[in-house]
Parts: C-alpha cells; structure tokens; sequence
C-alpha cells in the first residue's frame, strides 16, 4: 500500500515548481559543467569533474525524491474546508498564557512545514495538541523547553 503525502494545493504547486527547476534549467547547466570538466583532459584528478558529478547525483537524487511525493500527493484545499474544529489546512491563531503573545501557524504536510513562513507539520507537537480542539480551548504542548499553555484565539480556513 503506497502512504499519501498530504499537503496543500500550495505545497504541491510549490513542489512542481522545484521539479520543473531541477529539471529544466539545473540539469542542463550541470551537464554543460560536466562537459566543459571532462574537457580538461585527466578525470582521475579532476576536481572540477568530481564536484559536478556530485552536484549531478545531488540533483538527480533531488528530482526522484520530488516526483515520489507529487505521486504520492494527497492535496488538500484548505480554502474548501470549514468548521470550528481544527484539522488539516487550519489556520490556528494562539496566544501563549505567559507571555500574552500571538502566534498564526498553519498546519501543513510534512514537506512543506516552515516555521518561518508560519506552517507547521502535521506531525508536530503542537499540531498534535492542536488536532480536534476548537476555538477558546487552552492547549498544553510538550516543548523543547518544557510545557507551554496556548488559548486558540482564532480558527480560519485560508
């Protein structure tokens, strides 16, 4: 049985486009440094052609690991899902019982989670925690450094 990859429709649009890099611009151009490498005469030696067959097994491996998770995709248009439970796609607003301080995260697929940008897996602790609560509800996640308590300010599908 193949495992889906759940993400949203962003993630996947996100993944494609990486593919589409790799394939059509990076592959090319690594080619091109191999070419231009083996010109140089001896390969035994030939530090410019071992750095461009290592980006080329980088890259390669790269474009495999991509077409893996789009065939396995499982998109999941957030913007098409509604409620007041918090699932997958749910764009939670907290407020941390300490601190009074506001965070927004969505909950996303594992390959696109980025804390910078605000999304989180749907594996993490506090996705975890935050799974099947609704709005006004104080969660208690597990931290790297200790129990933090949140209230769910705000639930939105984006």
């Amino acid at each position: 049985m193949v495992e889906k990859v759940p993400m949203t429709s962003g993630g996947y649009a996100a993944l494609e486009n990486e593919l589409k890099q790799r394939q059509s611009v990076d592959r090319p151009r690594i080619i091109e440094h191999i070419a231009e490498a083996r010109s140089h005469g001896d390969l035994s030696e030939n530090a410019e052609y071992h750095a461009a067959k290592e980006e080329q097994s980088h890259n390669e491996g790269r474009i495999a690991e991509l077409e893996d998770k789009l065939a396995r995709a499982d998109v999941i248009d957030g913007t098409k899902l509604s409620g007041e439970t918090i699932k997958f796609g749910a764009t939670v607003t907290l407020i941390d019982e300490d601190t009074e301080k506001k965070t927004v995260w969505q909950i996303v697929g594992e390959v696109e989670a980025d804390a910078k940008k605000g999304k989180i897996s749907i594996t993490s602790p506090l996705a975890r925690a935050l799974i099947g609560k609704k709005m006004g509800t104080t969660v208690e996640v597990m931290a790297p450094g200790g129990a933090k308590s949140y209230e769910i300010a705000k639930v939105e599908w984006r």
